[in-house]
C-alpha cells in the first residue's frame, strides 16, 4: 500500500516524558517529526490525546473466542479475528497472544491448540487481515507431562517471542493458599467439589514428577530459539533468586511486596495486571497492582484477561499515586514492554519511530479510543 505523508495536528500528544499540543507528521509509516504547536493543514485531532499504540505482552483473551464454552472450539481463523478486533478497539497495536504448553486437562481445547491458533494468526497476519501486530507468548507450565512436547510443537510454528515459566501447582505461587485454590476453581466451576480434594493431590503428585525436567528442557529451548524469557507469580526472594539464575528479564504478576521489590530491585521488568488495578485488587488474594506502582516497582502492565483494562489503567493511575504523571502512566503499557520484548522500533511518539497511534478522548472521565493507526495505516 502507497504510504503518503500524514499530519495530525491540535493534540495532546503523550511524549515519554511529558504531555504537549503540538502536531506530528507521518511518512511511510514512520514518524517524520514531532513538532509544537498547531499546523494550518492537517488532520485535527480537536484537542484529543494521540498516544503511542499500546504493546500487550500478555493476553488470554484469544482462549476465550477460541473456546467460548466447555467443551466448544470455535473456527480458528475467525477467534484470531474477533480476538484481534478487540485488541485493535482497546488502542493494542502490537500484542503478545497468551498460548499454553502444557494441560491438566486432557479436554482443554486451547491448551491443546496452540499449533494450531499460532498457523491460523500467521495465515491471517500474512493476508492483511489483522489490525494488530501479533506474536506468541507461550506459557509453559511446569508440572505438565505434555509441556515439552506441546512446546517444541508450538515454537516450530513460529512467532514465539516470549515464554514464561510457571507453575500453578495448589500451594504454590499464585495459590500459596489452599483455600483461595479451592474457591478459585469451585467458582469457576472448573472442577465438581466432590473432586476438588482429589484434583488437589494428583497436581501436587505431578509438580513432583515433572517440574524439573520440563524446566531445564524449557529453558534450554529458549535459549536456543532466542526467546526472551519471564518468571510468573514469584511468591518470595527465593523465587526472583531463581528466575536471575534461570536468565529471566521479566517477572510476571509477583504475588508479595516482597518479591516485586526484590525483581525490580535486581533489575527484573515488573509486570502487573492491569484488571487487578482496575478491580482495586487481585482476585486470588495476592498484592494490588496500586500497591507495586505506589512502591515505585511497577515497570509494565498487562491487560491479561480485558483488554479494554490496559487503557483504563494507565489514565487512572495517575490519580491514585501521586509521584505517576500520565506520560509516567502510559510508558508501563507502551515504551517499556516494546524495550522489554526488544521492539526498539515502536512504543513512542519520537522522530524515527513507527507510527504506531492511538487518538484517544475521555468521555465522563474514562479514555475512549475514536482512532488507531499501524505504521501509519488507519485500522479502526
Amino acid at each position: 500500500m502507497k504510504h503518503i505523508e500524514q499530519i495530525f495536528t491540535n493534540a495532546k500528544l503523550v511524549l515519554p516524558d511529558e504531555v504537549v499540543d503540538g502536531t506530528i507528521v507521518i511518512r511511510g509509516g514512520v514518524i517524520a517529526d514531532v513538532q509544537p504547536g498547531h499546523a494550518q493543514n492537517g488532520q485535527d485531532m480537536e484537542g484529543d490525546f494521540l498516544i503511542p499504540g499500546l504493546v500487550e505482552l500478555h493476553t488470554d483473551h484469544l482462549e476465550n473466542h477460541y473456546h467460548p464454552r466447555p467443551g466448544v472450539d470455535w473456527p480458528a481463523i475467525s477467534a484470531v479475528m474477533a480476538h484481534d478486533a478487540q485488541i485493535a478497539g482497546a488502542g493494542i497495536t502490537t500484542v503478545y497472544d497468551a498460548l499454553r504448553a502444557g494441560t491438566f486437562d486432557p479436554g482443554d481445547l486451547a491448551a491443546r491448540d496452540g499449533e494450531k491458533l499460532i498457523i491460523a494468526i500467521n495465515e491471517a497476519q500474512a493476508a492483511g487481515h489483522l489490525r494488530a501486530e501479533h506474536f506468541i507468548h507461550l506459557r509453559c507450565e511446569m508440572p505438565c507431562p505434555d509441556t515439552i512436547d506441546s512446546a517444541e510443537r508450538t515454537t516450530a510454528a513460529g512467532r514465539v517471542g516470549l515464554i514464561s515459566i510457571m507453575d500453578h501447582t495448589p500451594g504454590a505461587r499464585q495459590f500459596t493458599s489452599l483455600d483461595k485454590f479451592r474457591q478459585y476453581y469451585l467458582g469457576k466451576k472448573l472442577i465438581l467439589p466432590e473432586k476438588i480434594e482429589a484434583y488437589i493431590e494428583e497436581r501436587i503428585g505431578y509438580q513432583k514428577q515433572f517440574a524439573a525436567a520440563n524446566k531445564a528442557a524449557i529453558l534450554a529451548l529458549a535459549d536456543e530459539l532466542g526467546i526472551a524469557k519471564l518468571s510468573h507469580d514469584d511468591a518470595t526472594v527465593a523465587h526472583v533468586d531463581e528466575a536471575l539464575a534461570d536468565g529471566v528479564n521479566i517477572a510476571e504478576f509477583p504475588t508479595t511486596a516482597e518479591s516485586a521489590k526484590a525483581a525490580h530491585g535486581h533489575g527484573l521488568k515488573v509486570l502487573m495486571g492491569a484488571p487487578n488495578f482496575v478491580r482495586g485488587g487481585s482476585h486470588s488474594g495476592n498484592i494490588s497492582t496500586l500497591d507495586v506502582a505506589r512502591a515505585g516497582h511497577l515497570d509494565i502492565m498487562s491487560s491479561d484477561y480485558v483488554p479494554v483494562s490496559l487503557l483504563m489503567a494507565a489514565f487512572a493511575l495517575p490519580e491514585a499515586t501521586e509521584a505517576m504523571s500520565l506520560a509516567q502512566a502510559l510508558r508501563l503499557v507502551t515504551l517499556n514492554p516494546a524495550e522489554a520484548a526488544g521492539l526498539i522500533d515502536r512504543g513512542q511518539i519520537a522522530a524515527g519511530k513507527r507510527a504506531d497511534l492511538v487518538r484517544v478522548r475521555r468521555v465522563e472521565g474514562q479514555p475512549v479510543v475514536r482512532q488507531v493507526w499501524r505504521a501509519g495505516h488507519r485500522v479502526l
